[in-house]
């Protein structure tokens, strides 16, 4: 009995590593067909990766050569769409930038101005100021200026049909606009200049203000002299109404200017020549464009009239003795 023990314990001891074995070689398949399927699965992500990276670099190089053929504006609808809205845009802006509302919006502020205000500012330009201590107001808007400007012009055109001149050829109104607008610009312009070198705190468009506004005591002085015509009546008003005007100018030119040199300069130029013009619009405008009119278009000569023309002495003589030499002969 001890030894079919002994032999049956040897038995279990067999099976017990027989069964251990077996296990093993099933652990060791198992292990071995995992890995195999982990090669493959590992194998196939491989092909995926390369497969998507491949169909990356084809998309990014179909991208550039899109972007390339966009820029030349040689493929699709979108380039097409944004180059339209970009000239639609361009055309736009050119079309304001010359366009007479925005022009005009430009010039509104110059010209924004109230009839009273006009007025009052034409009664202000024949009273001098008499404090030069401070800068004074000069108004900086266009609309009264240009209106003195153009009366003017017609206050001009008014004494050429009151006086002897001639016109020929239609009315003279270019020739006035010319004289009246190129004082006023050509005179602003020079005194901007001058004031500039001064040191003088104005700017342009006060200056055309302020020269504008003093062209009222020219228009008072050649409406009256020009209907009344007496030289003595004209150098009292040319003195009065057209010092005062001056006045007014010199006074705020040196309220705005510092220096003795630089104000005696500034004004001194000022004065002279808004003096002189009106002496060279009541003196010499009307002869001044009557040789310009004989230049372009030649003298004033009467229409050609027929008329009956005188036989001389020596003609008479010479037919007489024709008729009597022939007579005889007859």
């Amino acid at each position: 009995s001890g030894a079919p023990a002994a032999e049956w314990g040897g038995f279990e001891d067999n099976m017990q590593s027989g069964g251990s074995a077996v296990i093993d070689m099933e652990n060791m398949d198992d292990t071995s067909g995992s890995s195999f399927e982990d090669m493959g699965e590992m194998h196939q992500r491989m092909k995926e990766e390369e497969e998507e990276e491949a169909e990356g670099e084809a998309g990014a190089g179909e991208e550039e050569d899109g972007e390339f053929l966009g820029m030349k504006g040689l493929r699709g609808q979108l380039g097409r769409q944004v180059a339209d809205q970009m000239w639609q845009v361009g055309k736009r802006q050119a079309s304001r930038a010359f366009s007479l509302y925005a022009n005009i919006d430009i010039l509104r502020p110059y010209f924004d101005v109230e009839p009273v205000q006009v007025r009052a500012r034409l009664l202000e330009s024949m009273i001098p100021v008499k404090m030069i201590n401070f800068p004074q107001k000069i108004a900086g808007e266009l609309y009264g200026p240009l209106m003195l400007v153009f009366t003017l012009v017609a206050i001009l055109l008014h004494g050429m049909k009151t006086s002897d001149t001639i016109i020929r050829e239609g009315t003279l109104m270019g020739t006035a606009i010319g004289t009246c607008f190129g004082y006023w610009l050509g005179v602003s312009s020079f005194m901007y200049f001058l004031a500039y070198l001064c040191n003088a705190q104005i700017t342009m468009v006060q200056m055309l203000s302020l020269l504008g506004y003093g062209l009222f005591g020219h228009c008072i002085t050649l409406f009256v002299t020009y209907n009344i015509h007496f030289h003595s009546l004209f150098y009292i008003f040319w003195l009065v109404v057209g010092g005062l005007s001056t006045l007014r100018m010199v006074a705020v030119l040196v309220s705005r200017t510092v220096g003795h040199t630089q104000r005696l300069i500034l004004c001194g130029t000022l004065a002279a020549l808004h003096m002189l013009f009106l002496l060279y619009l009541h003196f010499a405008y009307h002869k001044v464009v009557e040789g310009i009119l004989d230049t372009l278009e030649g003298p004033n000569m009467p229409p050609f009239q027929r008329v009956a023309r005188d036989i001389p002495v020596v003609s008479n003589a010479v037919l007489n003795t024709t008729a009597k030499t022939i007579a005889l002969t007859l």
